[in-house]
């Protein structure tokens, strides 16, 4: 099958996707208890107050009119204006969607080459002291959540030896150069909890390949082992890592909510953290959008490399 045709296919998937997440974020949302209108106004308001602005904001209309109208608006480029800061969610979301998308791009290129490498290593080195202590250390931070590593780092680093900043102080927009020192601990959390997956993922696969026959042929013939690993064997093993490392990046982009809302960063994820907490529905329903987006467009590029690296894939 053409490589276009199945690319054309994974589009459409992604954007019938994307219409169903949408759809089913906007009902989620208005069946929560609680109210926008009270929330903005405050409890000492009136319900004449209330229903006024419920009639101003549109939220008196019914939920699938209210979405089809913010659906053909986005259609057009315009996801709608938030309910709580009543301006356009567009320019809200893209400082943030910048900070995320610069902070997700720095640990993945953190995450990529050391799992590749701890990865191999220990697959190299199958069942010695080195690949058990390899093994060990990804499997108790793969079983270990997010928020307690952060937590964790914030006490060690940030207030027991005052090294590192607990919080990073960046707006919305702001370039994240400036303020280096607050992106170590992010960065270091969230390539632990990453790194997991890629090491374990390269470490089954170059023990598959290691013991193929092709690879025990060159052995046989007196190729350095060294240059059969690195020429032939993790050349091979590297078509499942990169369908990992394509979904790593939007499961990464849709994980920050816990890291952004733990070190106050200015990032996708702590908007939608505010936006569920104001019952904000447009920018709530971009954010999830963006994220989901990110997670298909990750996938859909993993799978374009991994059908241009083995066209058995395409059949």
């Amino acid at each position: 099958m053409p490589l276009w045709l199945l690319i054309t296919r994974r589009i459409a998937v992604m954007v019938i996707s994307l219409f169903f997440v949408a759809l089913l974020t906007f009902l989620i949302v208005n069946v929560l208890p609680g109210d926008v209108a009270t929330a903005i106004l405050g409890d000492t308001a009136t319900p004449d107050q209330v229903a006024a602005l419920r009639g101003s904001l549109g939220l008196d209309q019914p939920v699938l009119l209210r979405f089809m109208k913010w659906f053909f608006d986005l259609l057009q480029g315009d996801f709608g204006t938030s309910l709580t800061f009543n301006r356009p969610v567009g320019p809200m979301i893209a400082g943030r969607l910048l900070n995320s998308a610069t902070l997700a791009l720095i640990c993945m290129i953190v995450v990529i080459p050391v799992s590749i490498l701890f990865g191999a290593i220990a697959a190299v080195k199958q069942g010695s002291l080195l690949d058990r202590a390899i093994t060990g250390l990804t499997t108790f931070l793969f079983g270990m959540p997010e928020y307690v590593l952060a937590l964790g780092a914030m006490l060690i680093f940030a207030i027991w030896l005052q090294w590192l900043p607990g919080a990073a102080m960046i707006n919305p927009g702001e370039s994240l150069f400036l303020h280096l020192d607050t992106l170590v601990l992010p960065v270091l959390v969230i390539s632990l909890g990453g790194a997991t997956y890629i090491i374990q993922m390269t470490r089954a696969s170059m023990i598959d390949v290691l013991a193929s026959p092709y690879v025990r042929t060159a052995l046989l013939k007196g190729i350095p082992r060294w240059q059969v690993i690195l020429k032939h064997a993790l050349p091979n093993a590297m078509l499942p890592t990169l369908v990992e490392i394509g979904l790593s990046f939007g499961a990464l982009l849709g994980g920050l909510v816990i890291i952004e809302t733990i070190f106050n960063f200015a990032g996708i994820g702590q908007l939608m953290v505010m936006a569920v907490q104001s019952r904000d529905v447009p920018v709530l329903q971009a954010c999830v959008l963006v994220i989901a987006a990110a997670y298909s467009l990750g996938s859909l590029l993993a799978d374009i490399a991994s059908m241009l690296l083995n066209p058995k894939l395409r059949n």
